[in-house]
C-alpha cells in the first residue's frame, strides 16, 4: 500500500513539474512577417535592417571574391594554354633537330667511311707501284 501511495504521489509531483512551464517546445515560425524585416531605430526614426545590410555587404564581398578568383583562374588557364603551345613548338623543333642530327651523323659516318676506303685504295696503289 505504501508503494502505491508513494508512486501516486511521485507521479503527481512530477507531472505538475512537467506541465508547470506550459509547452516546453515552441516551434520557430519562419513565415512570420517580422523575420528579416527592417527594424525602426529610436534615434533617427528611419528603418534599418542591420542583418540584411550585413548579409548584403557580406554576400557582395563574397561574390566579388568569387568573381576575382574566377577571373584569376581564367588568366592562369590562358597562361597554361600559352605555355603548352610554346612547349609543343619547342618539342617539335627539338624532334626535328634531333632527327636532322641523326641523319647528319649517318651522313658523316658514311663520308668518313668513303674517305677511309679511298685512303686504303691509295695505299694499295702505292704499294703496287713500288
Amino acid at each position: 500500500m505504501k508503494k502505491v501511495v508513494l508512486t501516486l504521489g511521485l507521479s503527481v509531483l512530477l507531472s505538475s513539474a512537467v506541465y508547470a512551464d506550459g509547452n516546453a517546445f515552441t516551434p520557430l515560425n519562419f513565415n512570420d512577417t517580422s523575420y528579416g524585416k527592417p527594424v525602426p531605430t529610436s534615434l533617427t526614426g528611419q528603418t534599418i535592417n542591420a542583418m540584411a545590410e550585413s548579409e548584403a555587404i557580406g554576400n557582395g564581398n563574397i561574390q566579388n571574391a568569387i568573381s576575382q578568383l574566377e577571373n584569376a583562374q581564367v588568366d592562369i588557364r590562358n597562361d597554361l594554354l600559352n605555355c603548352k603551345t610554346k612547349y609543343a613548338d619547342v618539342d617539335a623543333q627539338y624532334k626535328l633537330v634531333k632527327s636532322e642530327r641523326a641523319a647528319l651523323k649517318k651522313q658523316v659516318k658514311a663520308i668518313e667511311k668513303r674517305i677511309k676506303e679511298i685512303d686504303k685504295a691509295k695505299e694499295k696503289i702505292r704499294r703496287n707501284m713500288l
